[in-house]
């Protein structure tokens, strides 16, 4: 009696085809597609430029407070370096054979250091500062690299405006594949 085990067999297969006709509606059969408030609290880059830097301010003096709080135990009280990365000087070091790249000898543009600080700090929970105290951060680290006084504000316009001592070193990429402005056309 072969028909009663070809009832179970058929709505097996009846039931798979279904499922694969409603995983047929996205490439993968997965996920969904991302919110428009997804997308924006994932896109916080900032530009070198300063492009999309958030509103909000921040002092030396506050920054100085948080780093003690948030960074000295990683980069050194003062941003001398530790179990993380130097943050303070360099400068006059990048021609030698040991060059010392910090923010203040090496990166070319400052709002980078924003970005990276909101992004990444502190390592144990990233994105949890507030944009003011990545503004304080930010004014405390350009000011003990000498970039900033220690009375100074910053926000997005006085960040951008800074001029790196190293900006001007970085080379352009020649390959064309990676869009250099200066090999747009006829390359």
């Amino acid at each position: 009696m072969p028909t009663p085990r070809l009832g179970p067999a058929a709505f097996a297969v009846a039931v798979l085809l279904c499922a694969t006709s409603a995983e047929a509606q996205s490439p993968y059969g997965i996920g969904r597609a991302a919110t428009p408030a997804e997308i924006a609290g994932w896109n916080i880059d900032v530009g070198g430029d300063g492009s999309n830097l958030p509103p909000g301010s921040g002092t030396v003096s506050h920054g100085s407070e948080v780093f003690d709080q948030q960074c000295a135990a990683c980069h050194g009280a003062k941003g001398e370096g530790g179990i993380g990365d130097r943050l303070v000087g360099g400068q006059g070091t990048l021609g030698t054979p040991k060059p010392v790249r910090t923010v203040g000898s090496y990166w070319p543009y400052a709002p980078t250091l924003f970005d990276y600080i909101r992004r990444a700090m502190p390592q144990n929970a990233p994105q949890s500062l507030s944009n003011d105290d990545v503004y304080a951060l930010s004014a405390y680290i350009l000011s003990l690299n000498g970039l900033l006084p220690a009375n100074a504000t910053l926000d997005a316009k006085s960040l951008a405006a800074i001029k790196m001592p190293n900006r001007n070193m970085f080379v352009g990429d020649p390959r064309p594949d990676v869009k250099n402005p200066e090999c747009m056309t006829n390359c």
